[in-house]
């Protein structure tokens, strides 16, 4: 199994170097993915994620009756005067969690098939913003893995996006699994990438990042090309992560052996997640984004759920 390709553009420069490009690949993308993030945020706003409960707060949540026995400094009078009882104003509980996303920007993400609606480096960055916009509403708190601190401001969305344009102009080699560092207990990490990598490399890395007892999820990204692989008579696939390259006849020969490999190796991520109490969803980029980060926000809210296709 190849891990990923590219199309040719013949007016790119052969000499430009390949991080040189794909940093300004980033950079021009990142306003259009900006927007599409916040229209998707938007439209499922009203299922973001949160926790309501009585607490030490800040924020008004409801009046309840008055307790023989509570100081009475606890009595909001105000409230009282309209009712024969006396109540007390209730806080709403804060504890934001923290939490960590990385997504993929390495070559093989830059891969789109005309099957797809868009880039998978394009699916993964709208995601990663819209689920940071939706987790911020829900009083959490979001940062980039390995390049900022944990932030919760409603302009998100554009934060996390100009740490990204700084990032793209490092014009440095991205790797193609999360930063190896431990996050601190009770954290949670969502990461979002092809994932077309060496199984025991990444749970290397998922059992650096969990062993404080960190937990998350993990959002395979695919194009429908590597899924249904169609292709057929004489065809060339170009490794973008290494310029290999692979010359076959009889192309359509090679498709049952590819599913089952391909199936294998899902199978061995999935596990490998499951393992280190990180959910695992595969999203197809022929499908609409809104609906991965629906699964997501669910997963989210649900804790530690074994995930299923999106």
């Amino acid at each position: 199994m190849t891990t990923g390709a590219r199309l040719i553009d013949p007016n790119e420069s052969a000499a430009a170097p390949q991080s040189r490009q794909i940093a300004l690949d980033l950079a021009r993308r990142l306003p259009a993915v900006v927007v599409a993030a916040k229209e998707i945020a938007a439209s499922i706003l009203h299922g973001v994620h949160g926790r309501r409960r009585a607490g030490s707060g800040e924020t008004f949540w409801q009046f309840r009756p008055f307790t023989s026995g509570e100081a009475a400094a606890r009595i909001d009078w105000r409230r009282s005067a309209r009712d024969d009882r006396l109540y007390v104003r209730e806080r709403e509980w804060e504890a934001a969690h923290t939490l960590w996303l990385w997504m993929d920007l390495s070559p093989s993400m830059g891969f789109v098939s005309d099957l797809a609606l868009q880039p998978k480096v394009d699916r993964a960055l709208t995601l990663g913003l819209a689920a940071a916009d939706l987790l911020v509403r829900g009083g959490e708190r979001v940062g980039l893995l390995g390049l900022s601190r944990a932030l919760a401001t409603r302009d998100i969305v554009d934060r996390l996006a100009e740490i990204l344009a700084v990032e793209a102009g490092l014009t440095r080699e991205h790797d193609d699994l999360p930063p190896a560092q431990a996050l601190a207990p009770r954290t949670r990490a969502i990461l979002i990438g092809d994932f077309l990598v060496a199984p025991d490399t990444f749970a290397d890395r998922l059992r650096t990042l969990s062993s404080r007892g960190a937990s998350g999820q993990i959002l395979m990204i695919a194009d429908p090309v590597e899924e249904t692989f169609p292709f057929a008579g004489h065809v060339e696939f170009l490794d973008v992560d290494s310029n290999a390259t692979l010359r076959v006849g009889r192309a359509e020969s090679w498709r049952a052996e590819y599913e089952r490999r391909l199936a294998a190796h899902r199978a061995r991520i999935a596990d490998i997640a499951r393992a280190h109490d990180f959910t695992f969803v595969v999203h197809r980029t022929d499908r609409p984004a809104s609906e991965a980060l629906l699964a997501l926000r669910a997963r989210l809210e649900a804790g530690s759920v074994y995930g299923a296709i999106a």
